[in-house]
């Protein structure tokens, strides 16, 4: 008799999600769960952030997203707390596969998401507000973006390009794992907007692991370190950018040309992808500004 009855709840709440998911076609999603920290914020951007009811693990941006439920995220998605939450439009990566499917077989839409450059971040935002009947919104976003890169590009436009190392992971403390742009990709096409030539512009990816000699032989004029942890104290600063005199004879260190940005925006292509840009820009044009 338990059996049944927790045969027929499930068949119950079912029924519910494929409702639910009826109806948002209709109307636009009222319930949305995001793993995917850009579009979450995204979200809150274009006026969706009401509807959002799951965020993933490593969302913090805007504050806002602290009081809602969390559902894991790329690596550890949480599908029963996902489908607990009765979502009418889920947000995964695209390499989601697995659960793409379950959530497609049980008649739940999901939107799907890859990274891209800087125009499919456009692309994307936009379709999202499309699918969420906030098209207007999001267009105001992105010309919001488009605006902010236009001006930084008037600004540094005619300055000398240097070349740099815009570097986004490695091991704290150590230049182990260091992980950098490649040719294509949201960084590399911030940091071309914002007046840099990318050392690794001719490797046809997103990221590259280096060691010490590709550094070295790619003697950057400047390095541009990333990093997502921005409650760090100048002194943890200080003590990072200083693991870099290791490498001396490259001459954005002999030159003291190591820069460290903080924050998740660079590395989360959503509505702050202009003021990112626009850091990037000041560290490498700072008399531009």
């Amino acid at each position: 008799m338990t059996d049944m009855l927790r045969r027929r709840a499930a068949a119950i709440t079912c029924l519910v999600v494929m409702l639910s998911a009826l109806v948002s076609t209709q109307s636009g999603p009222r319930r949305i769960v995001s793993l995917v920290p850009a579009l979450t914020e995204a979200l809150f951007a274009i006026g969706a952030g009401s509807e959002v009811v799951g965020v993933g693990s490593f969302d913090t941006h805007p504050p806002e997203v602290a009081s809602r439920a969390r559902v894991g995220g790329l690596l550890d998605p949480d599908m029963e707390q996902i489908f607990r939450l009765r979502p009418d439009l889920v947000i995964l990566y695209g390499s989601q596969r697995d659960q793409i499917e379950q959530l497609t077989r049980a008649g739940i839409p999901v939107f799907s998401y890859a990274h891209g450059g800087v125009a499919d971040t456009l692309s994307v935002i936009r379709r999202l507000g499309t699918r969420t009947g906030r098209a207007d919104e999001a267009q105001r976003v992105t010309g919001a973006i488009e605006t902010r890169l236009a001006d930084v590009q008037a600004r540094v436009g005619d300055r000398e390009q240097p070349r740099v190392l815009l570097v986004f992971g490695r091991e704290p403390g150590s230049l182990r794992n260091v992980y950098a742009s490649g040719g294509t990709g949201f960084l590399h096409d911030m940091l071309e907007a914002a007046g840099g030539v990318n050392v690794f512009a001719d490797v046809q990816r997103e990221s590259v692991q280096l060691t010490s000699e590709a550094i070295l032989t790619a003697a950057p004029e400047v390095i541009i370190e990333l990093t997502y942890d921005d409650r760090m104290t100048p002194d943890t600063q200080a003590a990072e950018i200083a693991v870099w005199n290791r490498l001396s004879a490259v001459p954005a260190v002999r030159n003291r040309r190591v820069r460290l940005l903080l924050g998740n925006q660079f590395v989360q292509p959503g509505p702050r992808l202009g003021e990112a840009t626009t850091a990037i820009a000041r560290a490498l044009h700072p008399e531009a500004f």
